[in-house]
């Protein structure tokens, strides 16, 4: 994979938050040792590797972490404990208006947020008037920023960024403002970066645009990483923690006692985790169970669900009865299957329910498989035959 563009180790960002603020110098002398503050993880042991040349979509509800990650790995803020490196010229574009002084004139403005990037007086000169014109402001860029709307904002603080040559580029949900005209442009922009192999790292609430934009989505929930990989299951896991999907299974509180141990798709019963299969080929999912003494007989039936993305049930397997194990021990459960001809990435989710019905225990996945196969249009790939006749 060579040298990666970002390599954060268990970065965790840590805040003050005072819960008492004192109103004048006296009572903040005579309440000098009281407490009236708490300490909030931001961030906790997050590890993410970006490899140079991919487009990497970060996202979350708000609160998640999402804009601290950005301004730790741009080196605005420092972690509390962890690591990050970055291998290459960062442009960042993480707030409005970051960078800018709302006294100065455009212009002024230009020269200076290109020098916190990295570049020199003559470097900006030289490219000054391509990034007014890409800003398309040059009858406004001799007035103060303060006089400017936000889209004049994000129009010059991108422009600025995306001409300083970075390698990486960090942008935090600046596309939402502005016009649809320039938002257009910016996405041209970014897809231009693209073909020449620069690595970005998105911040948007436009889950179809991240779908759209980039090859993995780390999905991140109240500091933590709880989703890395595909960009449709990535939003998928978000839209359950935000409650806008419609989820297979109804989350429960596991019974305790009984633990759906393992979920693992491979070739054969046992076999190793397989990430990829042709249509027709032989597949088998393995699903663990662990069962303590006084749950033992609570069982009755256990069902899997395989999921495309977002969520959708495409294809499930199920045993009852007598055939679920329900002694106490650990159990292993493999569904044995023709892989289908449905081409796509899936997930599976699983069911352990008792005689009732009630779920007992519920589990999904993390790990995607795909199914791939000949067609080049398409979610099936079903056999057809051909039959020419002159008329």
């Amino acid at each position: 994979m060579g040298e990666p563009a970002i390599t954060a180790i268990d970065v965790t960002k840590s805040f003050v938050v005072h819960t008492q603020r004192a109103s004048s110098l006296k009572e903040r002398l005579v309440r000098r040792d009281r407490g009236g503050k708490h300490t909030f993880d931001a961030l906790k042991d997050v590890s993410v590797e970006i490899a140079r040349g991919h487009t990497v979509g970060l996202i979350g509800a708000n609160g998640s972490g999402k804009s601290t990650f950005l301004k730790v790995l741009a080196g605005i803020i420092r972690p509390t404990s962890g690591t990050v490196e970055a291998n290459g010229r960062i442009a960042s574009l993480l707030e409005l208006g970051a960078g800018f002084n709302s006294e100065l004139s455009g212009r002024d403005n230009v020269f200076l947020n290109a020098s916190l990037l990295g570049l020199s007086r003559a470097e900006t000169r030289a490219l000054f008037d391509s990034i007014v014109g890409f800003s398309e402001l040059a009858e406004f860029i001799d007035q103060p920023v303060k006089h400017y709307s936000s889209g004049m904002y994000v129009r010059l603080g991108f422009s600025v960024a995306v001409h300083v040559d970075p390698d990486i580029l960090l942008v935090d949900e600046v596309l939402a403002v502005g016009d649809e005209a320039f938002a257009r442009k910016c996405l041209d922009k970014i897809n231009s970066f693209q073909r020449e192999g620069r690595t970005i790292l998105l911040v948007s609430h436009d889950l179809g645009l991240v779908e759209q934009l980039c090859d993995r989505v780390v999905v991140l929930d109240h500091g933590h990483v709880v989703f890395d990989g595909d960009p449709s299951f990535a939003t998928g896991t978000l839209r359950g923690i935000l409650g806008t999907d419609d989820p297979v299974f109804t989350a429960i509180d596991n019974v305790p006692g009984i633990v759906i141990t393992e979920i693992v798709v491979s070739a054969e019963p046992g076999g190793p985790l397989l990430a990829e299969f042709r249509a027709g080929e032989p597949m088998a999912l393995r699903v663990g169970l662990d069962i303590r003494a006084d749950q033992a007989g609570a069982p009755a039936e256990l069902m899997a669900v395989v999921m495309g993305a977002g969520g959708l049930p495409v294809w499930s397997m199920r045993v009852s009865g007598d055939a679920v194990p329900s002694g106490a021990g650990t159990w292993a459960v493999d569904f044995l299957a023709t892989c289908p001809a449905v081409l796509g990435g899936f997930q599976v989710a699983v069911q352990l329910s008792g005689a009732d019905g009630v779920p007992l225990a519920v589990r999904q996945g993390s790990d995607v498989f795909w199914v791939r196969g000949d067609a080049r249009v398409g979610l099936l790939d079903l056999p057809y035959r051909v039959e020419v006749s002159a008329t």
